[in-house]
């Protein structure tokens, strides 16, 4: 509230007239006889109205508020937005209570790399068993799918936890049988699995990326946040590592070269894809 002070001085045996003073930067001083029509011009004091006050020879204007309408206009009711249907808790069983601005197409597509993540690894395991055996004994590599299949496993793990969490619905999907033998006569095992270790990465990132588009596509800044923070980057790396792996068993061959190769794995992995 705004006080605003007005003085009228008269100064005796002499005809000065009016002196004004401002009392502050946010108030101002004016004769009791001074047309106040300066006041209504103003929007900041359109809802403001005047009392007049004397005390001691002074004519004093009190600026009080009439509406408390915020200046700018702008008003939130919540208890009014909540009636809209976007905000209806649902009282069917079978329907979420959490869920929000998530569409079928991004719950689809979920589902769908659901069923990617465990196919590849699916197809990880087996190659874990088939270097586990005892007759192709390459412990290190066994280590290594074997940890790739669990952290693809992880990857599904986690898709079926952001489905819960947006209020989708998770639908597992057939996963298909992978090949049980890896052994090529030109490439040898280890390169020719590894190869292939490649292709499927680059397949999952390509999966990945088409997920992405199709959060991107229905609006959903919150799911892209989390393929880009969860997967992407990831994705990107293992691919890199991958592909030098590839190149090494390139150069070393079939022979004793994989043996020491497979001891790197062991002693050195670098862990899961």
């Amino acid at each position: 509230m705004f006080l605003e002070a007005t003085s009228a001085i008269s100064l005796q045996g002499s005809n000065l007239g009016l002196l004004l003073n401002s009392a502050s930067a946010n108030s101002f001083s004016t004769p009791s006889s001074c047309n106040l029509s300066l006041l209504s011009r103003s929007s900041s004091f359109s809802s403001l109205a005047l009392s007049r006050k004397r005390d001691n020879g002074f004519t004093g204007y009190a600026l009080s508020e009439t509406n408390s309408m915020p200046l700018t206009g702008v008003v939130f009711q919540p208890f009014e937005e909540v009636k809209k249907d976007d905000y209806i808790v649902p009282i069917v069983p079978q329907v979420s209570l959490a869920r929000q601005r998530f569409s079928e197409e991004s719950e689809a597509a979920i589902n769908e790399q659901i069923n990617v993540e465990y196919n590849v690894s699916y197809v990880y395991h087996s190659m874990y068993a088939y270097f586990d055996r005892d007759n192709i004994a390459l412990k290190g590599l066994a280590k290594f799918f074997k940890d790739s299949s669990e952290e693809e496993r992880d990857h599904a793990q986690k898709l079926m936890e952001y489905q819960n969490i947006r209020g989708g619905r998770v639908k597992l999907h057939s996963i298909l049988n992978p090949p049980a033998e890896f052994e090529h006569v030109e490439k040898g095992d280890a390169l020719y699995a590894m190869e292939l270790a490649l292709s499927l990465e680059k397949l999952t990132n390509e999966k990945l990326l088409n997920l992405h588009s199709v959060a991107d596509s229905n609006n959903d800044p919150q799911m892209t946040y989390f393929i880009e923070t969860e997967f992407l980057q990831e994705q990107v790396e293992a691919i890199k590592k991958v592909a030098d792996y590839v190149t090494q068993l390139r150069m070393v061959g079939k022979g004793h070269g994989v043996w020491h190769f497979n001891q790197m794995l062991l002693h050195e992995g670098d862990g899961a894809l």
